[in-house]
């Protein structure tokens, strides 16, 4: 017979007359150290960990909050819909936009990035979902003119593996 005692971290498997102590640890992950080539990689290091250290609570957040859409719309019809939508848009705007307001280019391109991360949807499709095609295109437009990409998709096996790493790190509390 075995028998679980869940105090936290630690448990207690009872099996027959003999009793087992059990210590949860959680994942950790180890990463060589990195050699940068030049001055300016190790920049571009070091500012990618300010950035992810600022965007990510606000991803994760966004994230909450889409899900949250996505289930009271859900028990809407179209007409309430939009309503809600409005009401629930405005607030968006007074909860974020002072603090969107104050983030620099690439921490608006890191917020993008880890939006994607979050809910497996670009920017765009987002902007598609909840504003329409159009307003997307129009968005998309935008980004473009300031070199970016609202369609572009978080590879965290390749061309965003550092992003990944720093990730990793600062949810461990490593970093």
């Amino acid at each position: 017979m075995a028998c679980f005692a869940d105090s936290g971290s630690m448990g207690v498997q009872v099996i027959g007359e003999d009793t087992i102590y059990l210590g949860f640890l959680p994942e950790i992950n180890i990463f060589a150290p990195l050699k940068f080539k030049n001055k300016r990689q190790e920049q571009f290091y070091w500012r990618t960990v300010r950035d992810v250290k600022k965007c990510l609570p606000y991803a994760k957040r966004i994230a909450k909050d889409i899900q949250y859409a996505d289930a009271e719309l859900a028990k809407l019809d179209q007409k309430e819909r939009k309503k809600w939508w409005r009401n629930y848009e405005k607030q968006l705007f007074r909860t974020y936009e002072d603090d969107f307001r104050h983030m620099t280019a690439s921490q608006g391109r890191m917020l993008m990035k880890l939006l994607d991360r979050e809910t497996s949807q670009t920017s765009y499709e987002l902007i598609v979902m909840y504003k329409g095609k159009f307003t997307a295109n129009f968005w998309q437009l935008v980004a473009k003119i300031f070199k970016n990409d609202l369609k572009e998709e978080y590879d965290a096996s390749d061309k965003d593996k550092i992003i990944e790493r720093v990730i990793i790190l600062v949810e461990q509390g490593t970093l």
